[in-house]
């Protein structure tokens, strides 16, 4: 990985970081701020959302890096917040300011809300969703958005069935051409 693609990866684990916290994955981790216990949006696959072309934000990753990091230098410009010049802007601010930066950009008026809000919410599915894999397949893999979220494991047959109705009683009856699979005939 070259220094840009480094630089590009880094900022971008620190915003995810920043819209769902979690613990450093080593010590000296300075895109996770260690704000939170348990693993948050690095862990649970933001990146890897992120770089899903369905999700129509690929392409511009890298603007949104550099972007990031220039606002992050404007920040602590106006805020008087000396950043370690050996990492990118963004990831040299602290989980504080980081937020704050990240509040300002998304606040209703800000001229690049739509983007940074977009990015918000893929880190936010990252970890509630696994939108970027099967849900078996991430239940299986232990994903942590999932198991915090308290989903089960699907059945042997890889289907999800629910004995206790949520209700506590049934609401309605399996229509009789409902196949094995649960699908309408």
């Amino acid at each position: 990985m070259d220094s840009d693609e480094q630089v590009e990866v880094s900022t971008l684990e620190a915003y995810a970081d920043t819209i769902v916290p979690g613990e450093k994955r080593f010590p000296d981790d300075h895109a996770i701020a260690g704000a939170s216990p348990g693993p948050g949006a690095v862990v649970a696959g933001a990146l890897e959302l992120l770089h899903t072309e369905a999700t129509g934000v690929t392409v511009g990753l890298p603007y949104l890096a550099q972007s990031l990091n220039e606002h992050a230098k404007v920040y602590a410009k106006e805020n008087a917040v000396t950043l370690d010049e050996s990492l990118p802007p963004f990831v040299a601010l602290s989980f504080a300011d980081r937020t704050a930066l990240v509040r300002s950009l998304t606040a209703p008026g800000h001229p690049e809300k739509d983007g940074w809000v977009s990015l918000a919410l893929f880190c936010n599915m990252s970890f509630d969703s696994a939108a970027h894999k099967h849900t078996a397949e991430a239940i299986a893999e232990g994903h942590p958005g999932l198991l915090a979220m308290g989903y089960t494991a699907p059945d042997e047959d890889g289907l999800w069935r629910f004995p206790k109705f949520s209700y506590r009683r049934e609401l309605a009856r399996v229509h009789p051409d409902t196949t094995p699979s649960g699908s309408p005939a």
